[in-house]
C-alpha cells in the first residue's frame, strides 16, 4: 500500500505530502493516522527547522471524504481530528500551507491550522459544511475568524461559496499568490529566508504570538516581558559571525 502521507526531507526543512491524488488527497481516518505520526516525528527533530505541507497531484485536498463520513468513521476518540491539527499548530518551528487547486472544507480547515498559507494562483477556498448540513469540528469555527475577520468567516461559512487565491489575499486568508510555474520555487526559496534564522527564536515567537492572540494590549506586553524565552544558544555565533563580516 501506498503512503497517505509522504515525508520528504531536505536540507533543514521537510514536505510534508497528502498523497491520494486519485481521490483529490481526500481526508480519511487512514490519512490523518499518518499526518500525526509525521506531527508527532517532526516534533523534537531539530534538524527540521520549518515544514511546508502540500497536496499531490492537482490540488492541495478536496476536503474530508464524505465517502468515509457516510460509511461511519472509525476514530480513535472524540476530538481527535481537532486534536492533530492542534498537534500541527503547535509545532515549535514554522509551518508553511503550499495551497494549489481545491482547499475546501476539512481541507481548509487543515491549511489554517498550518502557520500562514501561501497560495498558488490556481488555488480555490471554500467552507462548504452548510452544503452537505454538517457542522465544523476540526477548528474551522475558530481559526477562520482569526484569520479573517468574524463577518467575513460567516459570509463565507453561510454562503458556502467558493473564493480564488487574489480573493483569499484580499480577506487576509492566505498571505500571497504565486503563478503556477514559479510556485516550487517560491516556496523553496520562502523556506530558504526562514531556516536562515534561529530556530530557538522560531519556536519562541510561535510561542509568544499563540500565547497572546486576542488578549488586550497591556495583558500581552506584560506576557511578553515575564514570559520572554530569553536569548538563545546561538545567539553569540549569530553576532560573531556577524560582525566579522
Amino acid at each position: 500500500m501506498s503512503e497517505l502521507v509522504l515525508r520528504e526531507d531536505k536540507d533543514g526543512w521537510a514536505v510534508l505530502t497528502l498523497n491520494r491524488p486519485e481521490k483529490l488527497n481526500s481526508l480519511t481516518v487512514s490519512l490523518f493516522k499518518e499526518l500525526r505520526q509525521h506531527i508527532i516525528d517532526l516534533r523534537d527533530d531539530d534538524a527540521i527547522r520549518c515544514v511546508v505541507l502540500r497536496g499531490a497531484g492537482k490540488c492541495f485536498s478536496a476536503g474530508h471524504d464524505l465517502g468515509d463520513i457516510a460509511e461511519g468513521e472509525d476514530v480513535p476518540s472524540a476530538g481527535w481530528h481537532s486534536e492533530t491539527l492542534r498537534l500541527m499548530e503547535k509545532l515549535p518551528k514554522p509551518v508553511i500551507a503550499a495551497v494549489h487547486g481545491h482547499c475546501y472544507t476539512g481541507a481548509l480547515e487543515v491549511a489554517l491550522a498550518a502557520d500562514f498559507i501561501v497560495a498558488s494562483a490556481t488555488a480555490r477556498f471554500g467552507d462548504t459544511h452548510a452544503k452537505w448540513a454538517l457542522t465544523p469540528v476540526w477548528g474551522m469555527s475558530q481559526r477562520l475568524p482569526r484569520r479573517v475577520g468574524i463577518a467575513t468567516a460567516k459570509r463565507l461559512m453561510f454562503t458556502a461559496d467558493m473564493i480564488d487565491a487574489n480573493e483569499a489575499v484580499r480577506i487576509g486568508l492566505a498571505e500571497y499568490v504565486v503563478p503556477p510555474d514559479q510556485f516550487d520555487a517560491e516556496i523553496e526559496q520562502l523556506v530558504a529566508r526562514i531556516i536562515a534564522n534561529s530556530l530557538f527564536s522560531q519556536a519562541a515567537n510561535k510561542q509568544l504570538l499563540e500565547a497572546t492572540d486576542m488578549r488586550p494590549m497591556d495583558a500581552g506586553l506584560q506576557w511578553e516581558v515575564m514570559e520572554s524565552a530569553g536569548v538563545g544558544p546561538d545567539m553569540a555565533e549569530r553576532i560573531a559571525a556577524f560582525t566579522k563580516k
